[in-house]
């Protein structure tokens, strides 16, 4: 079944086209979503939402972008999302330990679990994925689409809604910034002689 028929039919309410979609596209939210928010349980919970949207904005989807496109920029605001209640919570919880509790602040590690990472790249790939924590928003989301997803600069502008000079612009900060990030780790694992 070709894309534009499987949306004629997911605007008409056909469930069975929906099972369909989403057999055909969980892989690419999951991992999308994933690349943003790099643990595995909050990715699944935003591919979950991403869905739930999708069905139920289907009729608004009026084709002019691809649905490949469109699909992308709900999981991108939805990780978006995700990760600045992240923060909100993360706040709330250092303003409520100043106020009482037991005053001691918990670090998390990056639990980094993505499906196209071997076991012996897991290690390096949790390295860079710490990094494209501390790049700005829209370099890291340029990142993650062309470098993790495969997805050209043409795409990724595109999907962003902005010009092709912009995400190179944007993929050029990233790498000097990542770099840069990237450097910070290795200077602390290298042994002093």
């Amino acid at each position: 079944m070709n894309q534009p028929e499987l949306i004629v039919q997911l605007q008409q309410g056909d469930e069975s086209a929906f099972k369909k979609l989403v057999d055909e596209w969980q892989d690419m939210v999951y991992n999308t979503a994933l690349g943003i928010v790099q643990q595995a349980d909050d990715a699944d919970d935003i591919t979950q939402e991403v869905f739930i949207q999708v069905y139920q904005s289907v009729s608004s989807f009026k084709g002019d972008s691809k649905f490949s496109t469109w699909l992308y920029r709900i999981t991108i605001s939805k990780a978006l999302d995700h990760e600045k209640k992240k923060k909100r919570k993360k706040r709330f919880g250092f303003v409520q330990s100043l106020f009482g509790n037991d005053g001691e602040e918990q670090v998390h590690a990056v639990e980094f679990n993505h499906p196209g990472v071997q076991l012996e790249k897991k290690e390096k790939a949790g390295e860079l994925f710490h990094a494209l924590n501390q790049i700005p928003d829209k370099q890291r989301i340029a990142f993650t689409l062309h470098k993790l997803e495969g997805q050209s600069y043409q795409e990724v502008a595109e999907i962003m809604n902005t010009t092709l000079y912009a995400v190179e612009s944007l993929m050029s900060r990233a790498k000097t910034n990542l770099r840069k990030e990237l450097s910070k780790f290795y200077q602390h694992k290298i042994p002093e002689q």
